[in-house]
């Protein structure tokens, strides 16, 4: 795609304007693109002369944290300072980036549901405690793009039929056929709601306190903007476009992925690119892998897309022990664009996505799942199919969800899938529950009767800290293998997210293996894990370069023998080996 690197002010400025011009085309074909394109820039905060930054966007040395601004608390302390301490504390060496989760005012759904998008819960702190937090770690902003609260501003408006918000939302007739709109919840699309002019059924995709808006309306993307523009200017890095692939709605069609929706990640792309080049979006789309690799576009979209058949893939091999799913997936995997990587995690503050694996893994493995969650006392999260269902995600925390009918293997399985996806091409994030080993929390689901609840546990500080210095404490051995794990993968330039990524093919189907190299320093590591609960025998003959003298298996810090025609992998064992070169046999 087109950069504006080395280029004057004027042409770059053209440039911009150009390529606003094409997108405008795209998404409002009616309307006058040059009236239009001063109010994009305007909203954006964007004028002539901006000069961009060309810092480097990432490198092996970048992992992110992801965590809700209460997720660590302290009475009588803003939960945003406390997490700042535990931070500063606890990963300073070890995390480069921090995903705050929405910190906004809201109505439902742990923070989703906005009220208002330009201020800080009161509840958490404000926006010095904000930006403090960014200037010390590359933080992460949500921008819930796809809805708002029932109880915004914006929505009391369209009740009232006054502006701003008269407009912003679609208001469609009851019987309106919307059969083919994908859903991911089973509750009514069309939600009715009292207005000044009567009853009115509004489209709500993900629940009735969460109000679609209407981008067909330009009005309601440059608000946007004007948020977006907010955030820049508070200290954000990057964005995390929320629910991005429900943005365009058009009757007739199934609303997700709609040319219309791509143009408006195109847009913005644009418009961060020129204000800051070091800028990143990220798309968040829950949808099968193939429609989920379209958020990278040309390179000029998405410069990250959640790698989301990675959990569901990682948790279906180490409850099975059988590698053979994951192994094709990646062996197809395609590099990304230029300046674009995928964003890897294994749980987060939803649940396990299985829409990502359909057409991956058959329905009976998907079904599999389902009974090892329930087993280890998660819950399922379903969406429509016509006049049937199917599930949409695992509700469970990740270390309940890796014991299945075998707990005591729990925390072996969690710490070789965080081995493994440290290892796979792209940039790593690590939900801090995952990270400290957090379960179920049972208590916090049943209070707030929603699923999800189950893996949004609010740590005591006080509390958290003693089980973390327990040495005996299941929380703090996880804890401790993943800095260990951290300090180790931020020192290897193969693990760089763009370095070179190849699958082991010949491989015992308990074993799955990576090759990553940097091809600019040769650099070289195998990865090599063992999925299963049995000792197994890898032939050196079956790995793609020669065990010589100077081999080091990472992780353990030991030595590979040459003389040895096999490598021993023990029960769910990862192994990060080191070549003398960085040469492929």
């Amino acid at each position: 795609m087109p950069s504006y690197v080395g280029v004057d002010a004027e042409s770059r400025w053209g440039e911009l304007r150009t390529r606003l011009r094409d997108h405008l085309g795209v998404i409002y074909p009616s309307l006058d693109a040059e009236t239009l394109i001063p109010r994009l820039l305007d909203a954006m905060g964007i004028e002539y002369g901006h000069t961009a930054k060309h810092d480097s966007l990432w490198s092996e040395r970048d992992v992110w944290l992801i965590t809700y601004g209460d997720s660590v608390r302290k009475e009588g302390e803003a939960p945003l300072r406390t997490l700042g301490r535990f931070l500063e504390r606890r990963l300073q060496d070890r995390v480069s980036g921090l995903h705050i989760l929405p910190f906004y005012p809201y109505s439902s759904d742990d923070g989703f549901a906005v009220i208002h998008y330009t201020q800080v819960n009161s509840s958490l702190g404000d926006w010095d405690d904000i930006e403090a937090l960014c200037a010390d770690w590359d933080v992460m902003f949500d921008c819930v793009m796809n809805h708002c609260s029932s109880r915004s501003g914006w929505f009391e408006n369209f009740k009232r039929g006054t502006d701003p918000g008269s407009r912003y939302f679609l208001a469609l007739d009851p019987d309106t056929d919307v059969s083919e709109v994908v859903r991911p919840r089973t509750s009514d699309l069309l939600q009715c709601v009292e207005t000044l002019e009567g009853k009115k059924w509004v489209w709500c995709t993900f629940s009735p306190d969460q109000v679609d808006l209407n981008y067909a309306e330009p009005e309601v993307l440059l608000e946007m903007l004007r948020i977006i523009g907010l955030y820049m200017d508070a200290g954000a890095r990057s964005l995390r476009l929320d629910a991005v692939t429900f943005l365009w709605k058009e009757l007739g069609t199934r609303c997700v992925n709609l040319p219309q929706t791509h143009e408006i990640i195109r847009l913005l792309r644009t418009l961060v690119e020129y204000r800051d080049s070091a800028f990143l979006l990220i798309t968040e789309t829950n949808i099968p892998h193939l429609e989920n690799l379209a958020y990278f576009g040309n390179g000029n979209e998405a410069h990250m897309i959640y790698n989301f058949a990675l959990p569901p893939l990682l948790l279906h091999s180490l409850l099975t022990g059988d590698s053979t799913a994951i192994r094709n997936w990646s062996a197809a995997l395609a590099p990304p664009p230029p300046a674009c990587c995928y964003l890897n995690f294994i749980a987060s503050h939803d649940g396990i996505g299985l829409r990502p694996v359909e057409g991956i893994l058959s329905e009976e493995q998907v079904d599999h799942l389902v009974s090892a969650c329930r087993s280890a006392g998660g819950e399922i999260s379903w969406r429509s199919m016509g006049d049937s269902r199917r599930p949409y995600e695992l509700n469970i925390s990740l270390i309940n969800a890796f014991a299945g009918d075998q707990p005591e293997v729990a925390e072996q399985r969690l710490l070789a899938a965080h081995a493994i996806m440290l290892a796979f091409e792209g940039l790593p994030a690590i939900y801090l529950h995952s990270l400290v080993a957090t379960e179920n929390d049972l208590d916090r689901m049943a209070h707030t009767g929603h699923a999800r609840a189950i893996n949004r546990h609010q740590w005591d500080e006080a509390e958290l800290e003693a089980v973390l210095s327990d040495t005996d404490s299941r929380h703090a051995r996880v804890f401790e293998q993943m800095r260990h794990m951290l300090a180790l993968r931020r020192q290897q330039p193969a693990f760089h997210p763009n370095a070179r990524q190849q699958t082991l093919q010949l491989l015992d189907s308990r074993i799955y293996g990576l090759w990553r190299q940097f091809e600019h320093s040769g650099d070289a590591i195998c990865m090599l894990a063992n999925v299963s609960a049995e000792t197994v025998s890898v032939p050196c003959s079956s790995l793609n370069f020669t065990v010589t003298e100077g081999c080091e298996d990472l992780l353990s810090g030991k030595m590979v023998h040459e003389q040895a025609d096999t490598l021993q992998l023990e029960p769910y064992q990862v192994m990060w080996i080191r070549p003398q070169t960085g040469e492929v046999s």
